[in-house]
């Protein structure tokens, strides 16, 4: 069992390495090479757990995405009504950007740029599906606007990822009313 545990601490220090050199370099400028070194393993090490470095970027877009929705999602209850369900997931998700910094950094340059391989962002994808159904059971139900949901997500969620930038920018101040006023205009903007 102690074997195990340490080959699980040298996986998570790869990956901790990764997700800080990739946050605070790019992609292109995180070579093997000063993951290892950060990770304080020899780079062949790496090669005991990852393929290659696009597997080890997938794997830590994965598992990230993984704790992403299941942050996105605790508390969520579909019974409730399609705002309130929505205002639960969406302060879940202010919540994360606000306060998970480096995986939400990563996640936004994975948005941003081609960094993963497709099948990995389809896998990514499949974490949000609660979200896209309370989307479509809300256009059923003639309450949310009868849009593509990538034009849902970049009116409500993706500005989140610019309000938690101005947060660590200390340019403003997120506090409870302000975090209520961006999610009624999150809503408002998709209503029907």
């Amino acid at each position: 069992m102690a074997i195990r545990q340490k080959c699980d601490k040298k996986r998570k220090a790869l990956l901790d390495a990764t997700l800080t050199l990739v946050n605070n370099n790019g992609f292109h400028a995180a070579p093997m090479s000063k993951i290892a070194k950060m990770a304080a393993v020899s780079p062949a090490t790496i090669y005991i757990y990852f393929e290659n470095k696009q597997d080890l970027i997938n794997q830590l877009y994965l598992e990230i995405k993984a704790a992403f929705s299941a942050y996105a999602f605790k508390n969520y209850n579909e019974e409730e009504s399609i705002k309130d369900s929505f205002r639960q997931v969406w302060m879940n998700i202010a919540d994360f950007k606000l306060n998970q910094i480096p995986e939400s950094n990563f996640l936004s340059q994975i948005d941003n740029a081609p960094i993963i391989d497709e099948e990995s962002r389809l896998k990514g994808l499949k974490h949000l599906q609660p979200l896209l159904d309370l989307w479509e059971r809300g256009q059923q139900k003639g309450v949310i606007k009868l849009v593509s949901p990538y034009l849902l997500y970049a009116y409500t969620i993706y500005p989140l990822a610019f309000l938690s930038n101005m947060k660590q920018k200390e340019l403003l101040i997120l506090s409870e009313n302000n975090l209520e006023d961006a999610f009624e205009a999150a809503w408002n903007s998709i209503k029907a």
